[in-house]
């Protein structure tokens, strides 16, 4: 088995340079327990350099992701406060390897609940050559986490698992998709992260930010794009995108 501290360092390398790595193959050894404890390793590097820990992300959300990856349980990462974009705010290419966005809703947690609700985006970037990579090589890679956009927040609205979600691009619908494909109701991602980042000893605290899972296929960014992420009755939250 490759050591642990080789691969996250290898990821980390290819997130501050921009540069792709190749995926790490069966040799490696990677199975779901070594692929969390690489991507603790990551994010601790970030951590290292000052950034701040504000909260968790899920992935493979929706059952038709499960099947292609061939799990039934979703997957989870970390977020920190060097990944939050300002809601309308700019994120450059350059920064990014080959950055991709998807819409979400995002959950404000406050005495071990779902304090408040917002729309949100996700922007994935995958440090693993023409974005592709296994399960266990995809969790090492803290799940693509690079940077995300929370619009308003505001009380969670009744309902919420089929809200209409549209992912636009320079003012042009890309994807349209439904809530209902975050397990099936967006709020069953609180006891899916509570429980899986717990078998880490990681705890959602007061104030923590969580991304409840994608609402739709990702889309990737090009220079000069306006991308905006609308969610029926939670509003939008949006960015641009330089080269």
């Amino acid at each position: 088995m490759t050591d642990l501290a080789t691969i996250a360092e290898r990821l980390d390398q290819a997130a501050t340079s921009r540069t792709v790595t190749p995926q790490f193959g069966a040799d490696a050894g990677l199975d779901v327990p070594t692929a969390y404890r690489i991507q603790e390793a990551v994010v601790a590097h970030r951590t290292a350099r000052g950034e701040r820990l504000v909260g968790l992300k899920l992935g493979l959300t929706s059952r038709a992701k499960m099947a292609q990856m061939g799990v039934d349980e979703v997957i989870w990462g970390r977020l920190t406060d060097a990944m939050a974009i300002a809601d309308g705010g700019t994120i450059s290419l350059a920064d990014h390897i080959h950055p991709k966005a998807e819409p979400e809703v995002a959950f404000l947690i406050g005495g071990g609940t779902i304090a408040a609700v917002a729309p949100a985006i996700e922007v994935i970037d995958s440090r693993y050559v023409d974005f592709r990579f296994t399960l266990p090589e995809v969790i090492a890679d803290n799940t693509s986490a690079s940077g995300f956009v929370v619009g308003a927040w505001q009380p969670v609205p009744a309902g919420i698992d089929n809200l209409g979600v549209l992912l636009e691009v320079d003012g042009r619908t890309v994807q349209i998709g439904s809530t209902a494909a975050i397990l099936g109701d967006p709020r069953r991602a609180l006891a899916e992260a509570v429980r899986l980042a717990a078998a880490d000893g990681v705890e959602l605290t007061d104030g923590s930010v969580l991304l409840a899972g994608a609402a739709t296929a990702a889309v990737p960014l090009k220079p000069g794009a306006h991308v905006r992420a609308v969610v029926e009755s939670l509003g939008a939250a949006s960015l641009k995108v330089t080269p």
